[in-house]
């Protein structure tokens, strides 16, 4: 159970129903403790070794949030949002335990958990997000101040939704799902 704006408890499967890719935010700043239970999410998800191979850029600036969406080929709605967080990959946090497993593919994942996390925090919060995945690497390390060595994964824009999209479609978990025996 998680608490809601109006201060009720939130199902985790009602979060889960609720959630959507939100496109369209209202400028409203979001509160610091909403932030704080959402790095809080972030910190609980599960990791490779519990190394937590990734890092979290929290950007709010205008100017960098409007760089963060040129960056991403233009997904303006980024620079709309009052804040996005960039989750990135570090190799090297993982690498020294488990190789190139862990670099290539640990590190990654990690990223994507807390990601994950994060975005269903954001729902149960009375927020919205939607979770970015196309963008210039290499501009987006420049606009967080990174090196090669940390790979951005993904650019979460949050803040109010001004919108509210129907559900998209979804396969059917007898397609999905598949027993192996």
């Amino acid at each position: 159970m998680v608490l809601t704006k109006a201060n009720k408890f939130m199902d985790f499967f009602e979060v889960l129903k609720k959630r959507r890719s939100i496109r369209k935010f209202k400028p409203d700043a979001i509160p610091e403790d909403k932030l704080q239970l959402i790095y809080e999410a972030i910190n609980s998800a599960p990791s490779a070794g519990d190394l937590q191979a990734y890092e979290v850029f929290v950007v709010r600036d205008k100017d960098k949030l409007k760089k963060l969406a040129d960056s991403a080929f233009g997904q303006e709605f980024i620079g709309e949002a009052p804040i996005a967080l960039v989750f990135c990959a570090n190799p090297s946090r993982s690498r020294w335990k488990y190789g190139a497993r862990g670099e290539k593919l640990y590190s990654l994942q990690d990223a994507t958990i807390a990601c994950a996390y994060a975005q269903l925090a954001v729902t149960a919060l009375g927020l919205g997000s939607v979770w970015v995945g196309a963008f210039d690497e290499d501009k987006v390390r420049k606009i967080i101040g990174v090196g090669k060595d940390i790979i951005p994964i993904a650019i979460l824009p949050i803040g109010y939704p001004d919108e509210s999209p129907e559900p998209t479609p979804r396969r059917k978990i007898s397609d999905l799902i598949h027993e192996v025996s």
